[in-house]
């Protein structure tokens, strides 16, 4: 099977074509050992991300993968590419298991914003409700979803037991106040990017403001670990081969990182709208329940969790701020993207979610 059919990329959405012809000139000028000048250069369209847009690039004999910014948004760490690009650096040189980037590029004028290229990674992403690449038995499907389980959470907890002063992560954030820092800021961008009301939000933003925990120990958080952020051997499912889009990583408070895990933990019993996240697999047979999943990182981490609903709750929130984010761009027309038409069903359920989290529900 070619790299194109094994790795889910597809045609380019209308209005996210980069200008191929520049792109080919441009790799053939920073890694001309990669692709030679002159170099036919297709590409295809990784469909499945909601925020950065990437691209795989082929050639004939090469598979890249290409990283730049949605339209329509303003700077930030969350679309920096310079800034994500350097840390998968950082993260590679020190043995973490990430594509390794290969080449990045500040001039917006190439393709219309800055941009990166990374190597692209063969193996399996996780997404739907009953992904093909799960085994077909039952009692297959149910112990490799349980193996996977385990793996998700002692990946993450070997991420928080990464070595923050190791070169490029050192001044990667500020962990003082971080978790005021986050609560202020979603706040803020809730405000700004919402279209309707959703009380709910509003009574959680003010909760969230009034019940925050203390500083902790800091350590590397990636902010946005869920499955169809890590890819999968193929020949064995509980085994991570590269963990993806590291956009929001930073150093701070590692249960906030637990809390972003949990809100996209989807349960058999949570509103069907929630599987328009994609993330339906972990409702299946096999997969541990939100609970276990504190339970079992704790046990992994070493770290004390019993104010666990704080940090959910303010998962809850902030998907909810970044489904508002993309489903404001486009209802402003910045984005012609067919699935975000029912992101604002999402974050009314997430609002609701969020408000019945504060209390420990969907936690138990």
């Amino acid at each position: 099977m070619s790299t194109e059919r094994r790795s889910g990329a597809v045609h380019v959405r209308d209005g996210d074509a980069p200008d191929v012809h520049a792109l080919s000139a441009w790799l053939s000028s920073a890694r001309p050992d990669l692709v030679a000048a002159g170099t036919t250069v297709t590409l295809r369209q990784f469909p499945s991300g909601f925020s950065n847009l990437t691209f795989l690039v082929s050639t004939a004999d090469l598979a890249l993968v290409l990283r730049r910014p949605p339209h329509g948004v303003a700077a930030g760490n969350a679309h920096n590419m310079g800034r994500e690009h350097d840390l998968l650096q950082a993260l590679w040189t020190n043995g973490i298991a990430v594509p390794r980037p290969l080449a990045r590029c500040d001039d917006a004028q190439i393709i219309g914003a800055p941009f990166y290229v990374m190597e692209y990674v063969d193996g399996v992403i996780l997404r739907g409700a009953h992904p093909d690449e799960l085994p077909h038995d039952a009692v297959d499907a149910h112990a490799t979803l349980t193996r996977l389980s385990e793996t998700f959470v002692t990946t993450l907890a070997r991420l928080h037991a990464i070595d923050t002063k190791a070169e490029g992560l050192s001044t990667l954030g500020r962990p003082e106040g971080y978790v005021q820092r986050q609560v202020d800021g979603w706040t803020r961008r809730w405000v700004a990017s919402r279209l309707d009301d959703v009380a709910p939000l509003d009574r959680v933003a003010a909760w969230l403001a009034s019940h925050q925990p203390p500083d902790r120990a800091a350590s590397l958080i990636h902010n946005d670990f869920k499955f169809d952020n890590l890819v999968l051997d193929r020949d064995d499912l509980s085994r991570v081969v590269a963990i993806l889009d590291w956009e929001m990583a930073t150093i701070g408070d590692p249960l906030m990182d637990l809390g972003t895990s949990l809100a996209y933990w989807v349960e058999r019993d949570d509103p069907p709208i929630f599987r328009a996240l994609g993330l339906g697999v972990t409702a299946m047979p096999g997969s541990m329940s939100r609970a276990d999943l504190v339970q079992a990182y704790s046990l992994a981490s070493g770290r004390e969790v019993s104010d666990v609903a704080f940090y959910y709750a303010f998962g809850l929130f902030k998907v909810a701020v970044i489904a508002q984010q993309i489903y404001a761009r486009h209802m402003r027309g910045l984005t012609s993207d067919p699935r975000f038409a029912r992101l604002g069903e999402v974050v009314a359920a997430l609002g609701v979610a969020a408000e019945r989290a504060t209390t420990g529900h969907g936690l138990r």
